[in-house]
Parts: structure tokens; sequence; C-alpha cells
């Protein structure tokens, strides 16, 4: 694996990826980038892309396609790792999916995200920029407050938002 140590580097800094899944990632994609003409071409050849099935105008739920065995377990095993590393934009994004999806779904979108990230550090070298476990709320705020008023008024609160002032 000498070869491919800055690669293992770059691996390295996503969340719930260790040496040795980052090793086997390196193995099984080769390392470059450049056969992959999209981070959706290598995540469609990887197995952990969205299943899509319409007919007669109707969305059906699929399964994800068949893809690289080794490959989709490691992808499996870091999934597994980020979603419970703490204050993380992937545990924040697995915790919001498993509420509408479940959790296996949210699982698969998690690899997802993972992997794309992999094309994008591994094409640009660039290490991971971690956005953080409040990504959601800070890209929407007013739709987090909206969220919270609701979740409070189902609960029988009657609630009244008055602004802080700028604290000195």
């Amino acid at each position: 694996m000498a070869p491919f140590r800055p690669e293992l580097d770059l691996l390295d800094t996503i969340p719930g990826i260790n040496r040795a899944t980052a090793e086997v990632i390196s193995a099984e994609t080769g390392g470059d980038m450049a056969r992959f003409a999209s981070a959706r071409h290598l995540a469609s050849w990887a197995g952990v892309c969205p299943g899509h099935h319409e007919s007669a105008g109707r969305t059906k739920n699929t399964k994800v396609r068949p893809g690289h065995p080794y490959l989709k377990g490691a992808l499996g095993l870091a999934a597994f790792g980020a979603v419970r590393t703490k204050d993380t934009h992937l545990q924040a994004r697995y915790k919001r999916l498993t509420a509408r999806r479940g959790p296996l779904r949210a699982l698969v979108a998690v690899e997802h995200s993972i992997i794309t990230a992999i094309w994008h550090m591994l094409t640009d070298n660039i290490p991971y920029r971690e956005l953080g476990g409040d990504y959601f709320t800070q890209r929407d705020a007013e739709r987090a407050t909206r969220r919270a008023i609701n979740a409070l008024n189902q609960l029988g609160y009657t609630v009244t938002l008055n602004p802080r002032g700028a604290t000195a």
C-alpha cells in the first residue's frame, strides 16, 4: 500500500473511515478517479446509488443496484462508524433521513454521501471538510424555527418568539 499513501491519508480524514477501510476502498477503486466520469458514476459502480423504478407514471420503491461487494461492505462499515461520531454532518444526515425513510435506507444514503466525498477528495486532492452537526439548521434557520414551533404547538404549548438583543 506504499504507493497509495497520499490517498490513504486523505481517506483517513473522513469520519467513520479508518486505515483498514481506506485500504479496501483504495484497493477496490484503484485510487485513480479519472476512470469515473463523475461521483454518480462511482456510486453506481459501487452499488450505493438509489434505485429507481417508474412505470405508468408511478414511482415504486426498489433496492439499490448490485455493485462491487467488497467496496459495498467497506462503505457499510464506514457508514456505521460515521453515524456514531458526535456532531458530524454524516450523523445529522442519518438522523434526518431515519425519521422519514427508516434506518437502512438512511444508512445507504450515508454510504452514498461518503462515496461522493471520496470521489471529490481524490479527484481534487483535498482533505475532507467537515460541515458540522448543525449544518442543516444553519443552512435554513427559519425552517428549523418553524419546525420547533410546530412541535411545541402539537404538544399543547403556545409559543411567542422574542428576538435576542445584541449581547455585549
